[in-house]
């Protein structure tokens, strides 16, 4: 099957959860959309993960094993260039049976990273489209599994900025409430990075795996 082709049935399948999900995103910030595939080519893009040495980081794809997890953060605000803001995180699941108790779990932090999390279901072939401002942050809590919890990502950048004012961070994380501590140091890091990116907008080293996208 063609991109083309699997784009077609993701915008079929989009439109007709049009209403629903853009009550839940006004709402919510977020929406879901299960099944957003045929179930047998859910399974085929499951079985298409490269083996997880092979994996880049920020790649796209994403594979996280027993006792993985990410700390509440937000990502960075912008594009490469600094000219678009991000504004949509779009999360593909793709593990077969996966249940909630297997952990991977993606969790919204509305209250900030010191409250109680919102947790979402990494069900296989859901998609969940997150909203993402200097405000968003989020997480994956621990996978719990014996096996890998694996998703697809992609993301939206606009010339607009989200909240109508400008604005620029980097990607920053938080400990959990728990861990007072972590959160100091991570806190602390975020600051330094923020600082450099002030001083050198580029970054100190370029990355070279960066895909430069067509004006």
């Amino acid at each position: 099957m063609t991109r083309s082709e699997i784009a077609a049935l993701i915008a079929a399948r989009l439109k007709a959860e049009e209403s629903r999900a853009a009550a839940q995103f006004e709402a919510q910030s977020y929406f879901v959309v299960d099944d957003l595939l045929p179930e047998a080519l859910a399974h085929d893009i499951y079985g298409s993960f490269p083996d997880p040495s092979t994996m880049l980081y920020a790649g796209g794809i994403s594979l996280m094993a027993t006792g993985h997890y990410l700390h509440p953060h937000i990502d960075n605000s912008h594009d490469m260039e600094r000219q678009r803001y991000r504004i949509l995180n779009l999360l593909y699941y793709a593990s077969p049976e996966w249940d909630f108790e297997n952990g991977g779990n993606l969790e919204l932090w509305p209250n900030g990273a010191k409250a109680e999390p919102h947790a979402i279901h990494s069900k296989f072939n859901r998609l969940a489209v997150i909203a993402t401002n200097r405000n968003s942050w989020h997480s994956v809590s621990k996978v719990l599994a014996a096996r890998n919890r694996t998703c697809v990502s992609n993301y939206y950048f606009s010339r607009a900025s989200p909240v109508e004012e400008d604005y620029f961070h980097v990607t920053s994380f938080r400990g959990r409430p728990e861990e007072p501590v972590r959160d100091l140091m991570l806190r602390t890091d975020a600051a330094l990075r923020s600082l450099i990116r002030k001083i050198a907008p580029d970054g100190l080293r370029r990355t070279r795996h960066y895909y430069k996208k067509g004006k």
